[in-house]
């Protein structure tokens, strides 16, 4: 399905997972798509506490949250060259909140546990090409890549 194809163990990306992982890169809740009147959200930052509707700061805050709930080596992983480490499905759910997975599957029209498992296997792999530089893009950047 374009950009994440390559990144992805299995190349394909359904939309509704799609969806929520653009909703997480971007830290907007979306419904049916990119634009679906969500405000923006503020800039990135590293301290982000997941709220209603996402997370704030997009790919900044995911890898914020994921680093304070103790998982710093496996972003590292992701944004650093060399193998990406896995993350399993529960600990990605209890590092981005209860709220926003709820959210992101309901908007996605698939179950919890659906979402997170298939996010913990694509979302290493996204991130990794996202910051194939070694440093995390802005929104701006993440909106512009993924929207092609």
């Amino acid at each position: 399905m374009g950009f994440f194809d390559d990144a992805v163990p299995g190349g394909n990306i359904a939309k509704p997972v799609l969806v929520a992982l653009g909703s997480l890169l971007v830290g907007k809740m979306l419904s049916g798509g990119f634009g679906g009147g969500a405000a923006s959200p503020p800039p990135a930052a590293s301290t982000a506490q997941p709220q209603s509707g996402g997370l704030a700061g997009g790919l900044g805050g995911l890898l914020g949250r994921l680093t304070s709930s103790g998982h710093g080596d496996t972003v590292n992983s992701w944004v650093g060259s060399g193998q990406n480490a896995p993350i399993a499905p529960n600990a990605l759910g209890s590092a981005i909140g209860q709220t926003t997975v709820s959210d992101l599957a309901r908007n996605a029209g698939i179950s919890e546990q659906d979402l997170l498992a298939q996010l913990s296997r694509i979302l290493p792999g996204a991130v990794d090409k996202l910051t194939a530089n070694g440093r995390v893009p802005t929104l701006a950047e993440i909106e512009s890549t993924i929207g092609r």
